[in-house]
């Protein structure tokens, strides 16, 4: 027998909305939230560019651009603006300077299973690998 109308409207109701990650403003970063780097931000002389009249010839030209490597979860430690120490999931500390980086405060469901999923994968990885 199939599905009834009815049970068919329940099954639809009960699946989640889609999180979304948000920019975050650097006084909004708190410990323990799941972050991503969204943009890294690079500065230029203005002198780099003819003189297109827009920019002084001693301020910089700021251009965002997305990273290089993957986006990773990452937690954060501590933070002591502009700086803020967050942990990747292999266990990496590193510190991010909010002046040249543009984060995403990540859900807490999906920060949390993006989390453990990077972690499981680095496991098998690690268990992979031969013994010299």
């Amino acid at each position: 027998m199939g599905r009834s109308f009815r049970n068919c409207e329940v099954a639809k109701t009960k699946r989640r909305a889609p999180s979304l990650a948000r920019s975050l403003a650097p006084e909004e970063i708190r410990r323990g939230d799941f972050v991503a780097l969204l943009y890294e931000v690079s500065e230029w002389p203005s002198w780099f560019w003819c003189d297109d009249g827009l920019h002084g010839r001693e301020e910089p030209v700021r251009i965002l651009h997305l990273p290089h490597e993957e986006p990773q979860p990452l937690r954060v430690c501590e933070s002591c603006l502009p700086l803020v120490l967050v942990k990747a999931p292999s266990g990496e500390m590193r510190t991010l300077d909010v002046r040249k980086c543009r984060l995403a405060r990540l859900g807490r469901r999906y920060g949390r299973r993006a989390w453990n999923a990077y972690r499981r994968q680095l496991k098998t990885r690690r268990l992979k690998l031969p013994l010299c």
